[in-house]
C-alpha cells in the first residue's frame, strides 16, 4: 500500500491557517460566530483509527461539553476516549465499518448527552444556516456535528463526521474542525456546499446524512449499570436475539411462570446484550451504589430469578433484563402466566432505588431500538 501524508485541500475550501482562513476567523469572531470554537479547540484531537471519525468527533464534543463519563480512562482519571464509546456497537465493528448518523446519536445519548438529529431532505440550507449561527455564537449550547460525503466537497473518501467550530455570516462559511487531521486540516466550507454534501444517500441506511445538535443531557445517568451490545454482530444480533426469545415463548409449551422464566433465561444466554456494572461507581459512590445493589437483591423478582437462573447467567443481569425488556415481548405467553409475570415486574413492586436505574436502562434500550425500525422493534418499542 502506498504511504500517504495528507491531501491537498480542494480549491473551494479554505484552510484554517491560511491568510484567507485567518481573515475569516477574525471576521467570524467580530460577528460573534466563534464562541463555540474555544471549548472545542481545548479538547480537539485526531481520530484514533481511519474509521473512527464519528467516535473521534464524539470524544471532542463530549469532553468540550463537560460530560463526566463516570468511568476510568487511565490511572485515576475520568475522560472520554474512543475506547469508552462501546455501548451501541462493538469497537471492532466500528473499526471495520464506522458508524451511521443514527448510531452517532445513540452513542451520544448513551454517554450523557442529548442528541437532536436533522437531515437535509427535511431541513433546507436556511435551517442549517440558522442552527450554525445559533450554535457558533454560544459556548456549545448546542455543539453542532456534521455528517457529510467527502466527495461532494471535492475531497477523497466517502462519509465523514466532524464538529463545527465557527460560522462567518458575512461570507456564509462554516468552520469544519476535521478530526482526520492526518488527511485534511480544519477548513472553512461555504454553507450551501456543506448542506449539499449531506444530501448523497448513505448506502448503509438508505437515507441522507445530516447534522446533530448535542447538549449535556438533562435526564439522570444510571448509577451502576449500563447496557452493552456484545459480540461482532452489534444491534442486528440483539434484534435477532429478541426475535429468537419471542419465538421460544411462542414454541412453548409455557404453562406456568417458572417455565416461562426458564425459557426466557435459556434465550437470554444467547442474547448479545448485557448490563455491565460501572465498577467505578462502587468505589466513588459507595453508599448509593451499595444501596442500589441491596435494593436489587431484595426485589421480589430477583429472589424469584435466583431460584431458577442457570449458573451461566448472572442473576443481576437476568433480573435487569426482565425489568428492562418491553412488555410486548411477553405477548406470546398465556394470559394467566403473562398477568402473573407482569405483576412480578410491576414498577410499584420494585424498590425506589431500583426503579430509577431500570428507567435509565429502558431509555438506553429505546435508543438502541430506535436505530432499527423493523418489525421486532415495533413489537418491542419502549417510549424514549
Amino acid at each position: 500500500m502506498e504511504s500517504l501524508y495528507r491531501r491537498p485541500l480542494p480549491a473551494q475550501l479554505v484552510a484554517f491557517a491560511s491568510p484567507e482562513g485567518r481573515a475569516l476567523f477574525d471576521a467570524a469572531r467580530a460577528a460573534g460566530g466563534m464562541e463555540a470554537f474555544f471549548p472545542l479547540i481545548e479538547q480537539f484531537h485526531t481520530q484514533a483509527e481511519p474509521a473512527f471519525c464519528g467516535l473521534g468527533t464524539l470524544v471532542v464534543t463530549l469532553n468540550a461539553l463537560g460530560v463526566d463519563p463516570g468511568r476510568l480512562w487511565k490511572g485515576p482519571w475520568r475522560w472520554f476516549s474512543e475506547e469508552l464509546l462501546d455501548c451501541c456497537s462493538p469497537l471492532e465493528r466500528v473499526r471495520a465499518r464506522g458508524i451511521t448518523l443514527d448510531e452517532f446519536a445513540c452513542l451520544a445519548r448513551c454517554n450523557g448527552a442529548s442528541a437532536e438529529l436533522f437531515r437535509p431532505d427535511a431541513h433546507d440550507v436556511a435551517a442549517l444556516r440558522a442552527q450554525l449561527r445559533d450554535a457558533a455564537s454560544s459556548a456549545l449550547a448546542p455543539a453542532l456535528v456534521v455528517s457529510y460525503h467527502r466527495g461532494a466537497l471535492g475531497q477523497t473518501g466517502a462519509g465523514h463526521f466532524s464538529p463545527i467550530g465557527g460560522y462567518d455570516p458575512a461570507s456564509d462559511h462554516a468552520l469544519v474542525l476535521d478530526v482526520a487531521r492526518f488527511k485534511y486540516p480544519p477548513h472553512w466550507v461555504p454553507v450551501p456546499l456543506l448542506h449539499a454534501a449531506m444530501l448523497p444517500i448513505d448506502d448503509s441506511t438508505g437515507r441522507p446524512r445530516g447534522w446533530v445538535a448535542l447538549r449535556r443531557s438533562s435526564r439522570p445517568a444510571s448509577l451502576l449499570f449500563t447496557a452493552h451490545c456484545v459480540g461482532p454482530g452489534g444491534l442486528e444480533s440483539v434484534l435477532a436475539g429478541l426475535e429468537q426469545w419471542r419465538a421460544a415463548l411462542v414454541r412453548g409449551p409455557v404453562g406456568d411462570l417458572p417455565t416461562a422464566l426458564r425459557t426466557s433465561f435459556a434465550a437470554a444466554e444467547g442474547l448479545p446484550l448485557t448490563f455491565a456494572r460501572r465498577e467505578l461507581a462502587l468505589a466513588e459512590h459507595g453508599a448509593a451504589a451499595q444501596t442500589l445493589l441491596v435494593a436489587l437483591h431484595e426485589a421480589p423478582v430477583y429472589r424469584r430469578v435466583s431460584e431458577l437462573v442457570p449458573a451461566s447467567l448472572s442473576a443481576e443481569v437476568a433480573t435487569l433484563l426482565l425489568l428492562t425488556l418491553p412488555d410486548a415481548l411477553w405477548s406470546p405467553l398465556p394470559e394467566r402466566v403473562r398477568e402473573e409475570l407482569c405483576e412480578l415486574l410491576a414498577p410499584e413492586r420494585q424498590p425506589l432505588e431500583l426503579r430509577a436505574e431500570v428507567e435509565h436502562l429502558r431509555r438506553q434500550l429505546a435508543d438502541l431500538c430506535a436505530l432499527d425500525r423493523r418489525t421486532v422493534c415495533d413489537r418491542c418499542a419502549v417510549a424514549p
